[in-house]
């Protein structure tokens, strides 16, 4: 934590009337040495030589005209004759090395030297200034050690080296600099222990270690410091508990340990202990207990900082009387009673007019929003409650916070519509409500907050369409709409570098702006209705790094302007109706990490280099056109050009009259062969082999070493053909469900064809998504079958209707509203395999164990391996003339409508 530039001037001052007085009391007595006059001013012309570039000129006036005690930047004693006694070049932008001649200005008693662009090494000359009060060389690029010689300057009052490369121990010697009131080493890459050594200096009054390596633990000699004002050893990799002693320092009013690996808890009578606290940063440590209810003691106090620890129980109540309070950051901690009251403490900090940011993100606070909020601080700059158990609307008063840089609320269980006072909040740069429960029409106000870059409302039950108002913008950077009931167009005006609009039911076609499309690096408009084809406009995205478009409608083929992406990473138009060819030109994107054009109608050779090398970063299931490729993705190969040669032998005649005889016999030959077939053989499923190489993506090896070689430790659930392991398949860097298919089974084979064909024509939120096949041998030279789903870390429905004993029911049960929404989730499911898919289809197997469910306890039916199509069934049903089927699905189990549906 930086200590605050009025505080420093203060300090500073306070340095330099030592300085100052010291002198007068204790004038320098003549040199043992005899020096000429002419000693200094040579010291200067060497310090001169060191500097590489003067931008500013500062050094134009050391020259003979001038004498070198009326040089810029040098004061000469004047009860000394012509002896430097200070030498103060900030801030000029200075390059160069510091001369060790400066070791020869033995008068010197301030030397300052700071925001310049020094380097190379302090020069241990510097040591022989016995005289020298002051060393200040901040913000330089001063590299190497400190000397540890600067402990025979015994007169410094104040030693300043932050923000530059410097490395190495903390010399122990400067513990012997009695009269030091100011240390400060802070941003450079120190290494080592602090030295206990530094508990020898009585006078300190600053103490700066912050944002080094230093590792080990505090000294508790650090207690010895009675006068410390300054306590700052921040961001460094510092372990164990803060030694008492170091409470035992009242005079304290900067303490600052954040960023270190410090455990513990901190005393509940803190605020007594520092009665003279300003500014406490123990955040991003391993801190736990509660947090002191004694800080409302520490009237001072204006910043506390207890974020990223695991700090646990209430919000003390008694903040609001730390008036001068103007940061209060308790985020990521384990702090909430879950009794529904825990938010009391906000309407206390009402009387904080200083207030400029709260935030309370990541914790178990739970409760309902007080209205109070309307009447925080109007300093106020950031409000980020987010994630955390919020109940309750947004007040209509919130447009009372008019400094609002920041709102967070998102991941609560907030609901109701959006007030449209959000829109007066116009100095508003980021406003996240996503993952909440609110609902009604997005307010068009919000349009009108011109400065918003990040505007994140996904995951909520926002209906109605985008307002027009939105296209208002003039620098969106996230845009995130998703997960919502929205429908309508997609506005060609919307532009941010990064837009997702997935997972809602937008239609028509994509159209968007040239104009905003110069700085996109992320897109997914995946799993709405939109339709027609991709639009050449894409090719504009030069930035494109991940583009998502997958199950929507889009047809015809890839357009050549996608060429130009050639920094994409992530491509998938998979689940679309798109046909023609694999471009070629996707073998010349280098970056590209993943493809996948599953689902689709594409045809012809797949390309082979570039990433088609790598089967597992691509997918084309459900393309039963395409050949060629690598080996490994098994597909046919490619029918090969008739040869000319013997072409051109013929006549055009003759040609056509061979290719008619020939086709007539084939056709003839087909035609018999189809009618004997048909009336002498059984109706019999396709063979597994004829299907199996639309499926295979991944490798054997890929999914044993994804699932810890099948471990039963990864199990996850065991059907009638296979069984289900949880694994971490690298290609989609995420967690995924592996079933593997139990070939030994009768009816495995015909489940794992009727499965895939099920899931190459429908795309829903509420099924689970496969991500992948395998089919291919294991090992042991055994067929191999398995699907890849995305995996679900809610399990199975069953498992929380019904959980097994020995789990906690508080763990594993769901209130009336889950239960509700879960239903609607199936129900939707049903409604679109029944009536929106491209080919009616129905379940046949369904039940709480093939309902799965999310983080967000969305559900999603799964298992299709006993699926039909209405289609073939009604086919079915026409020929045999039959109102009787067998019983499908589990055991004990008739779906609904059993006993009077045929097709079920």
């Amino acid at each position: 934590m930086e200590f605050p530039r009025s505080n420093r001037r203060i300090l500073w001052s306070f340095i330099l009337f030592h300085a100052i007085f010291l002198s007068s009391i204790n004038p320098c007595s003549p040199s043992v040495f005899t020096l000429k006059n002419e000693t200094d001013r040579l010291a200067l012309l060497a310090f001169k030589y060191g500097i590489s570039e003067d931008p500013l000129g500062i050094l134009s006036s050391w020259n003979d005209s001038l004498h070198f005690c009326k040089w810029k930047g040098v004061t000469c004693s004047r009860r000394h004759h012509q002896r430097v006694t200070s030498l103060n070049l900030t801030g000029h932008s200075l390059v160069g090395h510091l001369s060790p001649h400066i070791g020869n200005l033995s008068f010197l008693r301030t030397v300052n030297l700071s925001s310049n662009k020094f380097q190379g090494e302090i020069p241990r000359e510097i040591g022989r200034l016995f005289r020298l009060q002051i060393l200040d060389l901040d913000e330089n690029s001063l590299q190497g050690e400190i000397p540890s010689n600067l402990s025979h300057c015994s007169e410094l009052l104040a030693i300043s080296l932050t923000r530059n490369q410097l490395v190495g121990e903390l010399p122990a010697e400067l513990g012997s600099l009695s009269k030091l009131i100011f240390l400060s080493v802070a941003f450079n890459d120190m290494r080592g222990s602090i030295p206990p050594s530094l508990g020898n200096l009585s006078s300190l009054t600053t103490l700066r270690l912050t944002s080094n390596n230093f590792d080990g633990q505090i000294p508790n000699q650090l207690g010895q410091l009675a006068g410390i004002i300054i306590f700052g050893i921040g961001a460094n990799q510092l372990s164990g508990t803060i030694p008492p002693s170091i409470y035992n320092l009242s005079s304290i009013q900067v303490f600052n340990v954040v960023a270190n690996r410090l455990h513990g808890s901190i005393p509940p009578n803190l605020g007594l202990l520092f009665p003279h606290l300003q500014q406490i940063s123990v955040g991003v440590n391993q801190f736990t207990g509660t947090l002191p209810i004694s800080l409302s003691n520490a009237s001072s106090l204006e910043l506390v900082d207890f974020s990223s620890n695991s700090f646990s129980g209430h919000v003390p109540l008694n903040l609001g009387s730390l008036l001068r309070l103007y940061i209060l950051n308790i985020e990521i901690n384990q702090l909430g009673s879950r009794e529904g009251d825990d938010l009391s403490f906000l309407t206390s900090l009402t009387n904080c007019t200083n207030l400029k940011g709260i935030s309370t993100y990541f914790n178990n606070l739970s409760g309902e929003l007080p209205g109070s909020i309307a009447n925080l601080s109007t300093q106020l700059n950031i409000l980020n409650l987010g994630e955390n158990k919020i109940f309750g609307i947004i007040p209509k008063e919130i447009d009372n916070l008019i400094n609002l840089y920041v709102l967070h609320l998102g991941g609560n269980s907030m609901k109701g519509t959006l007030p449209d006072a959000i829109g007066k909040l116009n100095k508003l740069q980021g406003l996240s409500l996503r993952r909440n429960k609110f609902s009604g029409q997005i307010p068009p106000s919000i349009g009108n907050i011109t400065r918003l870059i990040v505007l994140r409302l996904n995951g909520n039950d926002f209906h109605g369409s985008i307002p027009s108002s939105f296209g208002n913008w003039g620098f969106m950077e996230e845009f995130f709409i998703s997960q919502n009931k929205l429908n309508g167009t997609i506005l060609k005006q919307v532009g941010a570098i990064e837009i997702n609009l997935s997972r809602n039911s937008f239609t028509g076609s994509l159209l968007l702006e040239v104009d905003n499309l110069e700085n996109i690096r992320g897109m997914d408009v995946s799993e709405n209705k939109l339709s027609g084809e991709i639009p050449d406009t894409l090719g504009k995205c030069q930035s494109m790094e991940l583009l998502y478009m997958h199950g929507n409608l889009f047809q015809g083929t890839i357009p050549e302007s996608l060429k130009n992406l050639k920094g994409i990473k992530e491509l998938d138009l998979s689940g679309n109706n798109l046909s023609g060819q694999i471009p070629k030109y996707f073998e010349e994107f280098h970056f590209l990490q993943y493809l996948n054009l599953s689902f689709n109608n594409f045809e012809g050779e797949v390309p082979k280099g570039g990433i088609f090398r790598n089967a597992s970063a691509i997918s084309f299931v459900g393309n039963s056109k395409l050949c060629g490729g690598i080996p490994e993705l098994q597909l046919p190969g490619c029918p090969k050009q008739a040869s000319k040669k013997r072409g051109k032998a013929l006549t055009h005649r003759v040609k056509v009259t061979v290719i008619t005889v020939v086709l007539s016999s084939f056709l003839l030959s087909c035609i018999i062969a189809a009618l004997y077939w048909r009336r002498n053989s059984p109706k019999k499923a396709s063979s597994p082999s004829s299907t199996e190489n639309q499926w295979l993506q991944v490798s054997y090896a890929d999914l044993l070493q994804a699932t810890d070689g099948f471990s039963s430790a990864n199990l996850i659930g065991v059907g009638s053909f296979g069984s289900v392991y949880k694994g971490l398949l690298e290609c989609f860097e995420t967690l995924v469900a592996v079933k593997v298919l139990n070939l030994l089974q009768q009816g495995a084979f015909k489940s794992f064809a009727a499965e895939c064909e099920a899931l190459r024509n429908i795309r829903h939120r509420n099924l689970v998504k496969i991500l992948t096949v395998c089919s291919s041998i294991d090992f042991n030279g055994n067929d191999f079958k398995a699907l890849v789903f995305e995996y679900m870390p809610n399990g199975s429905l069953e498992k929380w209707l019904h959980p097994n004993v020995d789990e906690q029911p508080q763990l594993r049960s769901l209130n009336l509203t889950q239960r509700l929404n879960i239903a609607i989730d199936v129900a939707s499911a049903l409604d679109y395999l029944h009536h929106h898919s491209k080919i009616p289809i129905v379940h046949r197997d369904l039940k709480p164990s093939n309902v799965l469910l999310d983080d967000d306890m969305v559900a999603h039916v799964g298992d299709f391996g006993l699926t039909r199509f209405l289609s073939e069934a009604a086919e079915g049903f026409s020929q045999n003339q039959t109102t009787t089927s067998g019983i499908k699905g589990s055991i004990g189990y008739i779906p609904p409508g059993k006993v009077f549906n045929p097709f079920f």
